[in-house]
């Protein structure tokens, strides 16, 4: 059975765990705030906000039509050649997947870095029938070496120092390789051409699928991505179901937005395009192009009050701003998707019992609201997961309780005044402040601040004496 933090632990559990590293408590804050800059300097001399409304209209009108846009991009995909599969859920993914590899006879397996194919949890079943799988980004491939996660949509290996990275890399090579960033990376790409060489399928996401053309869209830095998807002779594209977008010409809002919110960078380095398997002229590409349509729970959102998290483009923007992820890293979250995202779609994709206290990590500051690219309400799609927790019946008893008196009692002014009163007396006693801070119910929200002193008069008070 796979390990599964998000089940064994709750999220103060592991975000202790992740506080106590003294390096995660800078380098994730540092990369994150570069990562921030970086966007506002990408568009600092355009309409940010007029492409950002321009790529909400595109996805919303998308998934507002999701079924008709999906129908065309089947059918432009079977008219290139390229067999269609669909997965209602991850077993179902993963079981098509495993299929092709065996029909295909596969022994070696090559992967671009993929947030669904960790979603679905691809890389242990495909061990498990013995095929060799190769993690082909240098961050997905030392997050492999060292049976870890990615930490962030964007920069998986965000969490770990170069140390690290230099101590994974020399078990792979049998020698102490050097500390220097050149040599590490180029040990990793003369270790990765041999996987290229080798493999017999190779595996992707998809950033984008147009159904106008019946085209993948990938973008990467690495070039992995390209020997990834045309050196193998079969090639297999894992896709959500959301990721569709109706023209080649929406391309041209989508991909900057992409880009620049997730890198900052005008284009990256590869924007991939695949239509298909190699024709019969054609000296390169896979013989075979298979795609997996993933619904793994995106389906069951449409018409809902949570319709606009699919039009997330998984650019990582929100956890280089939010507060929480900022301090605690992606391993907090205990699952695939981190920060506000993540936060919204794994109580989603898991359930309330699962995820449903990841709404509560938040201080609903609405700095993921105000830089999405493409304008997703996370903050209020938040709140809303919280309101169906307690509805739910999923929140603690004693948070609960606690919330229930305290409706109670500030539900009039006299309850109001004697319980302010009181706990203003109370507080003033330097002993019982003490206790309240460290063992009482405000002990959590003491842990990291002073607990503030109350007026010896209240307002109220103030005005009536006046």
């Amino acid at each position: 059975m796979t390990h599964d933090p998000l089940t064994e632990t709750t999220f103060a559990e592991r975000a202790r765990e992740q506080l106590a590293k003294p390096f995660l408590r800078t380098a994730v804050p540092r990369a994150t705030d570069h990562a921030a800059n970086d966007l506002r300097a990408r568009f600092a001399d355009h309409d940010y906000e007029g492409l950002r409304a321009r790529g909400a209209d595109i996805r919303s009108a998308t998934i507002a039509d999701l079924q008709t846009h999906l129908d065309r991009l089947v059918a432009a995909f079977a008219a290139n050649g390229v067999q269609v599969h669909m997965a209602a859920d991850a077993a179902q993914a993963r079981a098509h997947i495993r299929r092709i590899c065996r029909d295909a006879g596969a022994r070696r397996v090559v992967k671009v870095k993929s947030m669904a194919t960790e979603e679905i949890e691809l890389n242990p079943a495909l061990i498990a029938d013995g095929l060799t799988v190769t993690e082909t980004d240098l961050g997905e491939y030392v997050v492999q070496l060292d049976n870890d996660r990615p930490s962030h949509i964007i920069a998986p290996i965000i969490h770990k120092t170069r140390e690290e990275v230099r101590q994974s890399l020399s078990r792979v090579a049998g020698r102490e390789l050097p500390d220097d960033a050149s040599e590490l990376t180029g040990f990793a790409r003369e270790t990765l051409r041999d996987a290229f060489m080798d493999a017999d399928v190779g595996i992707s996401g998809a950033n984008f699928g147009v159904a106008e053309s019946g085209t993948v869209v990938l973008v990467t830095n690495e070039g992995n991505g390209r020997m990834s998807t045309s050196m193998p002779r079969v090639h297999i594209s894992l896709m959500g179901i959301e990721r569709v977008l109706p023209r080649l010409d929406d391309l041209a809002v989508m991909l900057p937005l992409l880009t620049g919110a997730g890198t900052g960078q005008l284009i990256t380095t590869y924007v991939t395009m695949i239509s298909g398997p190699r024709g019969t002229n054609e000296p390169d590409g896979p013989e075979q192009m298979h795609v997996v349509l993933l619904d793994n729970g995106r389906r069951a959102l449409l018409g809902t009050e949570y319709q606009d998290v699919l039009h997330c483009i998984r650019c990582g923007a929100c956890q280089n701003v939010c507060p929480v992820y900022r301090q605690v890293g992606g391993h907090a979250y205990g699952w695939v998707y981190g920060g506000p995202i993540g936060a919204v779609l794994t109580p989603l994709f898991r359930g309330q019992q699962d995820g449903g206290e990841l709404p509560q990590a938040s201080s609903l500051c609405g700095a993921c609201d105000d830089i999405c690219p493409v304008k997703i309400p996370l903050h209020d799609l938040l709140l809303r997961l919280r309101r169906q927790r307690v509805d739910e019946g999923a929140a603690p008893f004693k948070e609960r309780l606690v919330a229930s008196v305290w409706a109670w009692a500030w539900s009039s002014a006299w309850r109001y005044r004697i319980v302010s009163g009181v706990a203003s007396r109370l507080m003033q006693i330097g002993w019982v402040s003490r206790v309240l801070a460290r063992r009482g119910p405000l002990a959590g929200w003491a842990l990291g601040r002073s607990v503030p002193m109350p007026a010896r008069r209240p307002f109220h008070r103030r005005r009536s004496d006046d």
